[in-house]
Formats: structure tokens, C-alpha cells, sequence
């Protein structure tokens, strides 16, 4: 798929302003705080319904303005599809798909396919497992309405299970019921997220390859519940929940289930989590990135739209060539500052200036 136009009103530092998109490698320059990754935060933030950057709506909408105005055009084989989507108020959002409104997030999902890479996601690799969970969600979501349904099930019957233990009456039958809900929409979860990393992880090796020139064997593995389908993690889920009954009602909050997973990432025989270098970090991450990029081709036959925020003042010289190479099969927005974008003289450039677009408006 590819991004064509997309249409800003008073988001960020956007007084109103429209790019339009080429099919190739767009290249967004200027200076620092001038409104690059403002860019692609909107981009996503149509994605995914989510901001890369803040959770509060609010703080995206231009100072002294009332409401912001996003409007994206993008075609996949199936055709052109439109997105608007107006912020106001209090973290209020309103979203329209080719023009009829959208009641449910998971509605937006799969409409505009994004996977972004930053020098934060490599936190993806050495951070806390949150990042990681947070990672698989926003993938998975993008890839299948049916994980991000089976998600909001499973998050409203742990957080209703949770407000029982914290109220002190979360007994016997009343605990019943929610853990057999939280282990059947568990089980799903965990085995969607297993069979997400073990794709994932095919490709991943992959693209490490190419990346350290053959140097390193990446691998990745899931942290959660055992079970070799469904019905077999259930039963486990839901042994663990019965396990960890009485810590739940001591501490008040729930420990079992897949809000406590995790994946680790190797480089041979390292866990990159705890004792990869920096590099090692940075390269495997992105990685992680790239081989998300195929997944989305290998499952929908169509690559999504890759946004690079600042990415190459991160990497050096060899590997910068190396990504050069991959991304030029697909749709990707680049942002980055004057002395770096002659790394791709064949890619349109799209110049910023204080909220303005200088160049690549039309």
C-alpha cells in the first residue's frame, strides 16, 4: 500500500497544509523542531488510532486551537481509501472511513498500514517488557481485527477482576467467573502472539543477516504461558490463575496471564535484553522493524508504509547503505536533517520550515 495525500488543519505546529506522497522513498528535511516527525506522527496516529508519541489527544492540537483536522488518502491493490479524523476537546476523537463514521477503533485497523522505526524502538529490545507486550499489540492489531477485539475482551475482564480484588471482595465464585473468562480470551491471545513471533522471528534472522553481513544469528522467543494450542494454554491459564489465587487477594491485582509476557531477542547465545552493546541493541531492533515490514507482505501481499524518524544519525555509514538498499522496494517517509538526505538522491524531497511545507506540496 502507499500513502498519496494526506491533509493537516492545526495539528501540532500545521496551521493547515497538504503533502502529497510518491510511491517511492520520501525524503522529509529541515532543520530540528520545524515539524518532520510531526509528519509521521500523523501518519500513524491515523494508523493506528494511537499517538507515537503522547496519550493525550489534546496535545496535539496547534495552541490557541479549538480542534485539529487530519484527512489521509491511500491506495492498496483493493483501491483508494480515505481517512479523516477531527480531535477536540478532552481527548475526544472522531474518525471517518471513506467517508462513513467509524463507532470502534478496531474498525480503523488494517485501513492505513504503518510500521515505524525510531531511535527509541530500541527500547523494543532493552526495555521492560511493557515495550515488548506494547510492540506485538500494535502489530498484531494492524495485521488482525480479531486480535485487537480478543485484546479489549481480555483487558475489560482483567481490569473488572482486578477492581474485585482491590474493593476486597473478589471471593470464590465471583473470582470464578472472571477466570474463565481472562483464560479463555487469554489463551487466544497468548497462542495469536506465538505464532506473530515465530513469523516474526524467520524473518527477523533474516534481516540481521543481511544487516551484520552474516556476523550474527538473531533469535527470538515468547515468556508466557505453555501450550501448544488454545485449549492446552487455557487449561494451563487457567491452573495458574487457581496457583496464584491467594497472592492475587493479598497484593489486590492480578500476576498470571498474558499482561505479564514477554520475548527475548539473542545474538547467539547473548540475551540482547540484559547484556547486548548498544550496536547489537540498535541493529537487532531494527531488524525487529524490518522483519515486520515482511511479515505484513507475506500475510497481505502488499508492504505497508515504513516511517524512519531520524534513524540515520543513529547508524553508521555501512549499515546506512544497508537500509538504503532494503527500503527501496517499498513506500517509505524518511525524516532527516540537510547533511544526511543526499543518502537517497532518487527520493522525493519534502521540505519543512516552521510548520510549512516549503517543497512536496503538490
Amino acid at each position: 500500500m502507499r500513502v498519496k495525500k494526506l491533509t493537516l488543519k492545526d495539528f501540532r505546529n500545521y496551521e493547515r497544509e497538504t503533502v502529497v506522497f510518491s510511491p517511492g522513498v520520501n525524503v522529509v528535511v529541515g532543520d530540528n523542531a520545524q515539524g518532520k516527525t510531526n509528519l509521521l506522527e500523523a501518519i500513524q496516529l491515523i494508523s493506528i488510532g494511537r499517538s507515537m508519541r503522547t496519550p493525550r489527544l489534546g496535545e496535539l492540537i496547534r495552541f490557541s486551537a479549538s480542534a485539529a483536522r487530519l484527512s489521509l488518502e491511500a491506495e492498496k491493490k483493493a483501491g483508494v481509501s480515505t481517512v479523516d479524523m477531527t480531535l477536540s476537546g478532552r481527548d475526544k476523537r472522531q474518525v471517518a472511513v471513506n467517508g462513513l463514521p467509524v463507532s470502534r477503533l478496531g474498525e480503523l485497523m488494517g485501513v492505513v498500514t504503518t510500521v515505524l522505526f525510531s531511535p527509541d524502538e530500541i527500547e523494543i529490545i532493552k526495555a521492560s517488557p511493557r515495550i515488548r507486550r506494547r510492540f506485538m499489540d500494535i502489530a498484531l492489531c494492524q495485521l488482525s481485527r480479531l486480535y485487537f477485539y480478543t485484546l479489549s475482551r481480555y483487558n475489560k475482564a482483567l481490569n473488572q477482576r482486578n477492581r474485585l480484588l482491590k474493593s476486597g471482595e473478589g471471593r470464590g465464585d465471583t473470582l470464578d467467573v472472571w477466570d474463565l473468562q481472562l483464560a479463555a480470551s487469554g489463551a487466544k491471545l497468548i497462542h495469536m502472539r506465538r505464532g506473530f513471533l515465530d513469523r516474526l522471528a524467520a524473518h527477523a534472522r533474516d534481516c540481521h543477516a543481511f544487516l551484520t553481513d552474516g556476523g550474527e544469528t538473531l533469535s527470538i522467543g515468547y515468556e508466557g504461558v505453555a501450550g501448544g494450542d488454545e485449549a492446552e494454554i487455557s487449561a494451563n491459564l487457567t491452573a495458574e490463575l487457581a496457583r496464584t489465587r491467594d497472592r492475587d487477594m493479598l497484593l489486590k491485582y492480578t500476576h498470571a496471564g498474558p499482561q505479564g509476557d514477554d520475548f527475548w531477542v539473542k545474538a547467539g547465545e547473548i540475551d540482547l535484553r540484559k547484556f547486548g552493546s548498544q550496536g547489537q541493541q540498535r541493529t537487532a531492533a531494527l531488524s525487529v522493524k524490518l522483519a515486520e515490514v515482511e511479515m505484513y507482505f507475506a500475510q497481505q501481499g502488499e508492504y505497508p508504509v515504513l516511517l524512519l524518524d531520524d534513524v540515520f544519525s543513529e547508524l553508521d555509514g555501512r549499515r546506512q547503505q544497508k537500509l538504503k538498499a532494503r527500503v527501496s522496494a517499498f513506500q517509505t517517509l524518511v525524516t532527516c536533517t540537510d547533511a544526511q538526505f543526499q543518502t537517497f538522491p532518487d527520493a522525493k524531497v519534502i521540505r519543512v520550515s516552521e510548520g510549512r511545507i516549503i517543497r512536496g506540496a503538490t
